[in-house]
């Protein structure tokens, strides 16, 4: 892969990265995390259950954004170390269309296949 193709790629990281935690911040209203701003949006009516259930999926939700933010920097230092574009299971290369659509992807297409057949 090329400086100039790499480069554009690591734009695009840069950029959903920022993009990402721009949306986290504003979802926060600032650095709380979603757990504690849930916890003031409670109200007198709603069940345990509810809000049990409401403070689990910010959790989720906190989790899984946390993760695509992993990934992201993870895209970033295998940008750095050289290995961008390899995948990280079997080591053949990851087709460019699938980086240029989701760059942030560590796999090929038949490994990640394989991994979510394993879940």
């Amino acid at each position: 892969m090329d400086k100039q193709l790499q480069d554009g790629l690591r734009r695009q990281i840069l950029e959903l990265r920022s993009g990402l935690l721009t949306q986290l911040a504003q979802q926060r209203g600032g650095v709380v995390g979603r757990a504690e701003a849930a916890a003031h949006f409670q109200h007198a009516e709603d069940s345990p259950a509810q809000v049990n259930t409401e403070r689990d999926l910010e959790f989720a939700l906190d989790e899984r954004e946390l993760s695509e933010v992993a990934e992201l920097d993870a895209a970033l230092q295998r940008l750095d170390t050289g290995s961008y574009g390899q995948c990280v299971d079997c080591s053949e290369p990851i087709a460019l269309p699938r980086l240029q659509a989701t760059p942030q992807v560590a796999r090929c297409l038949a490994c990640q296949t394989q991994k979510e057949s394993q879940s």
